[in-house]
């Protein structure tokens, strides 16, 4: 646990926050500021900064739980989908690993956008970046 991490504070119960669910690895609660109301965030107990940090153990059950929040916050909220997001480092207001789930509906005015594009050409040829992943993993 981290003494100055916002996330920390809230699962120790130092700071209040709007749970919705609470097991012995993982916290759920709303995002005091949501993109829609019902935005959640899922918070492992465990100070870990990204994704990778988490222990593969939990990876499992940390999942699992992100899945069931998904259909609560669609069907307990009626909308009509949901955008799952982890953010790793960039973007990333609070350095604890948080996983979002946002309450979407058509119309709704959120413009989610992955871009700009980069496609790969000659310069660039997607079997070179394919093959330093494929290094990495097997590193």
């Amino acid at each position: 646990m981290s003494e100055t991490c916002v996330f920390c504070r809230i699962v120790s119960g130092e700071l209040p926050a709007a749970t919705v669910h609470e097991d012995d690895d993982s916290v759920a609660f709303l995002d005091h500021r949501p993109l829609f109301r019902g935005h959640v965030l899922l918070v492992p107990r465990t100070h870990v900064t990204v994704l990778s940090d988490l222990p593969a153990e939990r990876v499992g059950p940390f999942f699992t739980l992100a899945q069931r929040l998904e259909r609560a916050v669609e069907d307990g909220l009626g909308a009509d989908g949901s955008l799952i997001l982890i953010n790793n480092v960039i973007s990333q207001s609070v350095p604890h690993l948080h996983l979002h789930v946002i309450p979407r509906n058509r119309k709704d005015g959120l413009r989610f956008w992955l871009g700009p594009r980069h496609p790969y050409d000659a310069e660039h040829p997607a079997e070179s970046y394919a093959a330093r992943i494929r290094a990495a993993l097997a590193g």
